[in-house]
């Protein structure tokens, strides 16, 4: 991903090749309802809420995610 100037790095969610593996971020200039940022390894973004990141959080340890399995 380009541009990560400024940007505190969360996580890294594969670590363990060199795909330019999907990232999350917090943006602290950003506005409010786009502070969190998840990249992925073909170079989009998705910007978000800290509370829709937290719903989205929540709902993945709530287990309401486990159906979303690759084969």
């Amino acid at each position: 991903m380009s541009d990560i100037n400024g940007l505190e790095p969360l996580a890294t969610i594969c670590g363990d090749c060199d795909c330019g593996c999907p990232q999350l971020f917090v943006d602290p200039s950003a506005p409010a309802e786009r502070r969190v940022l998840l990249t992925d390894d073909f170079g989009q973004r998705v910007q978000m809420s800290v509370d829709q990141f937290a719903s989205l959080v929540e709902e993945a340890t709530a287990g309401k995610l486990d159906g979303i399995a690759v084969a």
